[in-house]
C-alpha cells in the first residue's frame, strides 16, 4: 500500500503545479479533474505516480464513487482543493448563476472533496487537508465581488473541519496565494501592473506556492491556519 493524496483542479494552473512537485517527492498522486483529454495528458508527462480522475467537484455522488473506487488498495492521507474559478464581478454586473457557479465550485466543492475523502484519511490513521483561498479573501479586489467572498468562506471553513476532524487526527490548513504566474492569470493581461503594487515587485512563480502546499500535506502539529503567500500584498 503507497500513500496517495488527492489534488482537485489538477489538470491546469496551480493544480498542475501541485500534481508534479507531490508526484517528484514520492506520492501517489489522485489527479481530479473534469477533462480527461487533459488528465490523461498529464499523467503522460509526469508518469504513472499520477491517477487521473474524472469527476466534477460539484457532484458530490460522482465525487464520492470515483474516489472510493480508485482509494482502493492504498492509503489516503492528503487531499488539497486546488479546483477554483475567478470570473470578474461587481455589484451592476453579477448574475444568479454567476453566483452559484462561483460558490459551487469554490466552497460547495472544497466541501464535497473532503467530504468524500475523510472516511479514508479516518482508516489511514489520520491525514492533512489543504484548501487554496485566496489573498482576496483578506484584502479584496476591485471586480472580484463573487470571488473574494467565496474564499473568505473557504477560511471558514478550514477553521470549521479543523475542529470537527482534530479528533481524527486530521489537520486541515489553507494557503492563500496572491498573483501567481499561471496561464489563466496571464490571459487577463493584468499581470505587469499587479507586480507594480507588490512589496516584492513580481507575481509568485507557481512552485513558491506549491512548496508550501508540499508542507502542509505532511500531518503535523499546525491546523486551521492559512498561510498569505503574496510577496506582502496583504499588507497594502
Amino acid at each position: 500500500m503507497s500513500d496517495t493524496v488527492l489534488v482537485t483542479g489538477a489538470a491546469s494552473g496551480m493544480g498542475r503545479t501541485v500534481v508534479e512537485r507531490l508526484a517528484g517527492a514520492g506520492w501517489r498522486v489522485l489527479a481530479l479533474d473534469r477533462s480527461a483529454e487533459a488528465l490523461d495528458a498529464l499523467a503522460a508527462e509526469v508518469g504513472p505516480a499520477v491517477v487521473p480522475l474524472v469527476a466534477d467537484v460539484v457532484d458530490r455522488a460522482a465525487v464520492t464513487a470515483a474516489v472510493d473506487g480508485l482509494v482502493a488498495g492504498h492509503r489516503l492521507t492528503a487531499v488539497v482543493n486546488c479546483a477554483g474559478i475567478y470570473p470578474p464581478t461587481r455589484l451592476d454586473d453579477y448574475s444568479e448563476d454567476v453566483y452559484r457557479r462561483v460558490f459551487d465550485v469554490n466552497v460547495l466543492g472544497t466541501l464535497n472533496v473532503t467530504a468524500a475523502a475523510v472516511p479514508h484519511l479516518r482508516a489511514a490513521g489520520g491525514g492533512a487537508v489543504v484548501n487554496f483561498a485566496s489573498v482576496d479573501a483578506f484584502a479584496v479586489s476591485p471586480g472580484q465581488l463573487l470571488y473574494s467572498a467565496s474564499k473568505a468562506a473557504v477560511l471558514s471553513i478550514t477553521k470549521s473541519l479543523a475542529i470537527e476532524l482534530a479528533p481524527d487526527a486530521i489537520v486541515v490548513n489553507a494557503v492563500a496565494p496572491g498573483w501567481v504566474d499561471t496561464p489563466g492569470n496571464a490571459a487577463t493581461g493584468r499581470m505587469a501592473a499587479a507586480a507594480a503594487t507588490i512589496p516584492l515587485g513580481r507575481v509568485a512563480r507557481p512552485d513558491e506556492i506549491a512548496v508550501w502546499v508540499q508542507r502542509l500535506v505532511e500531518p503535523g502539529y499546525v491546523t486551521g491556519e492559512t498561510v498569505v503567500i503574496a510577496g506582502g500584498a496583504a499588507m497594502r
